[in-house]
């Protein structure tokens, strides 16, 4: 069921974790596991918490290798987007510029991704920054400006909210489990359209 909210975001200050919330990197985890080890049984509802090693109960060697694989370059392009994400972000991006902030290391490949599945939002309008680990976020967010952030990670949104931004948590199989502790949950990207797309109203 979707949660009201009390007040609607400016598009200015928000920004968005990309994997599991913009890009559906498990599904190309998912579909490695599959064809390169004939783990066939596994699904992404399988994941069932945040740290892979935790919940999948395989051997660390084949996870190096797969999240090695999920996150590189050739790998990356093949990820297909979260539901709707494109369309609304290509709306939003009409009153102002898009700010993506992710855990991985290597900023090129997911930036490439990110103008491909945005066509219609110039790469001048799109900032991809790169913290390394989930922790480095904070960080970015405050030099950003930013009030309110879209995760998947849960920890990632227990950090922020102690420090003042509002966490949105996107609805995935590897948060279910966690206690929400009064965060916001999205369901989905037509949820988010309504609470931050100003309406014809709004913009007269």
């Amino acid at each position: 069921m979707m949660q009201p909210l009390k007040y609607r975001i400016d598009p200015g200050e928000i920004a968005f974790d990309i994997d599991g919330v913009v890009a559906d990197t498990m599904e190309v985890f998912i579909r490695l596991a599959h064809e390169r080890y004939n783990l066939v049984h596994l699904t992404k509802e399988d994941i069932s918490c945040y740290d892979l090693y935790n919940c999948l109960g395989l051997q660390k060697e084949v996870l190096d290798d797969l999240v090695r694989l999920t996150l590189d370059e050739e790998h990356t392009l093949q990820i297909p987007p979260v539901s709707g994400a494109p369309e609304v972000l290509t709306e939003l991006a009409r009153y102002g510029p898009l700010r993506f902030v992710t855990a991985r290391i290597w900023l090129e490949s997911i930036t490439e991704w990110l103008y491909r599945e945005l066509p219609g939002v110039s790469p001048g309008e799109i900032t991809v920054i790169t913290s390394g680990a989930p922790e480095g976020k904070l960080d970015i967010l405050n030099d950003l400006g930013i009030r309110f952030f879209v995760e998947d990670r849960i920890e990632t949104c227990r950090q922020l909210k102690k420090a003042g931004i509002q966490p949105f948590l996107f609805d995935q199989p590897w948060n279910r489990n966690e206690a929400e502790e009064g965060f916001v949950r999205i369901e989905n990207w037509t949820q988010l359209k309504e609470w931050v797309l100003p309406t014809d109203r709004q913009l007269r």
